[in-house]
Order: C-alpha cells, then sequence, then structure tokens
C-alpha cells in the first residue's frame, strides 16, 4: 500500500451486537468519515461492504460470505477473548488486524490502515502466483521449443534458449509466448542466431 489510506466514504459493515464497545467503536468509524452499517446478521454476498469489522467474541461461520485465506474485504477482529477458537476462527475469516476490548478510539485507525494493507498484499501476492503457476504450465513448451531450435539448428540447449530469451527481450514479450509463436510457426526466429 502507497500511503496511509483515507477511509472518507468507505463503506463498513460492524458486525455486532449493541454494547459499549460496538457504540465506541460506531462513533469512531464515523469520526474517520466511514458510512456504518451495523448489523448482527450474515452480510449478503452481493452485497460487500469496503471493509468489515467483526465482534469475534460472539461469530460464527456464516456470518462473513466467505473464509479460509482468500477474503474479499479486508477484515478488522474486535476481540476480548484469548480462547484460541475464537482466534482461529478470526484468522480464518481472513482478519488482517485486532481491536482489543475495551476499545480506544486510538487503536481504531491503525487496525484499519492494517488490514487494508494486509489484504492489499494478500491480493498482490494471489496475483503473482497465479501468474508464475501460468508460466510454469507453459515450461514444456518452452522445453519442446528449444528441443526443435536445437535440431534445426544444430546448436546447445543455451543458445537454442538464449535465441528465445533475445527474441522475447526484443519483442517485449514472455519467452513462453514466443515459444508458442515459434512452434505454432508464426514466429520464425530468423533475426536471430
Amino acid at each position: 500500500m502507497n500511503g496511509t489510506p483515507n477511509f472518507a466514504g468507505w463503506r463498513v459493515t460492524l458486525l455486532a451486537e449493541d454494547d459499549t464497545n460496538t457504540e465506541r467503536l460506531n462513533r469512531q468509524l464515523i469520526v474517520l468519515g466511514m458510512r456504518v452499517n451495523r448489523q448482527w446478521k450474515p452480510i449478503p454476498a452481493n452485497d460487500l461492504p469496503d471493509l468489515v469489522v467483526v465482534d469475534v467474541d460472539r461469530g460464527w461461520d456464516e456470518l462473513i460470505p466467505w473464509s479460509g485465506d482468500k477474503p474479499l474485504r479486508p477484515v478488522v477482529a474486535v476481540l476480548g477473548s484469548e480462547a484460541p477458537g475464537r482466534i482461529a476462527w478470526a484468522m480464518r475469516q481472513g482478519a488482517g488486524s485486532i481491536i482489543q476490548k475495551p476499545v480506544t478510539a486510538s487503536a481504531v485507525f491503525p487496525a484499519l490502515v492494517l488490514a487494508v494493507s494486509i489484504h492489499e498484499e494478500r491480493l498482490t501476492t494471489a496475483r503473482r502466483i497465479a501468474h508464475l503457476q501460468e508460466r510454469l504450465k507453459l515450461r514444456p513448451v518452452v522445453f519442446t521449443a528449444i528441443e526443435r531450435l536445437k535440431a534445426e539448428r544444430k546448436i546447445d540447449d543455451e543458445g537454442a534458449y538464449a535465441i528465445l530469451r533475445n527474441c522475447a527481450m526484443r519483442r517485449r514479450l514472455p519467452v513462453e509466448q514466443i515459444a508458442a509463436f515459434f512452434l505454432v510457426g508464426s514466429e520464425t526466429l530468423s533475426e536471430v542466431g
């Protein structure tokens, strides 16, 4: 995340029952310019807020429309218990930060910033992994192109790969894409080697 976010105008769902902690939290979220929807029922999957703040001490699985390591929105856990089961539940919901009970105004903003930052980092990491997995799937294409270049040009592995790499760099395309073009005949690699 670049810089500290400005939460003005963000929609936040506060999943908590009415109590003094909820009142303090609600007030502080409003001070930060957020539009707060306080409820104690599951969030509809088709109407997700920008951020979720959940009372973990009382939460249940269907309260948030996701679970596991792929939260759809940043999550802040409000926690008064040290029970391992409650902490584990918060982690399963994707909590990126915790506000400890009793809630203090000074704890809210840092928790929001941390949760948003962690969420963005998770998304970036997931995109990076997906990209690398896609490239990994295409490695057999590169191998086949290297083998064909070796046979056609009577060169070794390093020379064949250098041809693919140089062409990819010149065209500003991934090696895997150049290899695929070469194998289907739309790239002759005539300008190198």
